[in-house]
């Protein structure tokens, strides 16, 4: 059984009776191919490679430190130190049948103050509708929340997905956002994140 995420819908993740939140784990899934292409283009040399999607996140702790996980700059975080937040690895192609996976210490909630996951496509065209990504949240004891990215006319590569806030140290606020971005730091400033960003690669 799982729930589907609809804009300017909130659901809670909260806390068990007697025990913590558990790991939360952000999936994302997509199709790593862009349309199928004529033969004479596939003779003609046409592109194989597909589209490149990356998970990462912004995040802000109550400390007030602030940062990003994301393979981009091999930041790939921690699940038991800060920021309590860990990305798996590096799909490059779409074609690993897990897709990529970020994981939230839930049990650290009072730790946290909010969280923006995000995809953005590092390699490819921009064509959200190819790529037909899908996210789903699972946390222990509660049904899977599916957010599907269901607004495709964007040419710009970077798309700001699911918010989750702390509301009172045992529980998380899911928002979905599904609004595209040209960029990081334009993703950064619609939501007051306030980091310096320069360009890298992997």
């Amino acid at each position: 059984m799982a729930i589907s995420l609809e804009k300017g819908r909130k659901v809670n993740l909260q806390k068990n009776q007697g025990s913590g939140l558990g790991e939360i784990l952000v999936n994302l899934n997509w199709n790593s191919r862009p349309a199928k292409q004529g033969f004479l283009s596939g003779l003609m040399g046409g592109t194989k490679s597909g589209i490149d999607l990356d998970l990462g996140c912004l995040f802000e702790l109550k400390n007030g430190r602030k940062g990003t996980v994301q393979a981009l700059g091999n930041a790939f975080g921690s699940l038991q130190n800060e920021p309590y937040i860990s990305l798996d690895g590096d799909d490059r192609t779409g074609a690993v049948t897990t897709g990529e996976n970020l994981r939230i210490n839930g049990n650290q909630i009072a730790k946290i103050q909010r969280v923006l996951v995000y995809t953005f496509i590092y390699e490819g065209v921009a064509n959200w509708q190819q790529a037909d990504a899908t996210v789903t949240i699972k946390y222990p004891g509660a049904e899977d929340l599916i957010v599907k990215m269901d607004s495709y006319n964007s040419r710009d590569i970077m798309c700001g997905l699911v918010l989750l806030e702390n509301i009172n140290d045992e529980t998380f606020s899911v928002e979905k956002i599904v609004q595209f971005y040209p960029g990081h730091q334009a993703l950064d400033q619609a939501f007051h994140w306030g980091l310096r960003w320069t360009a890298g690669r992997k």
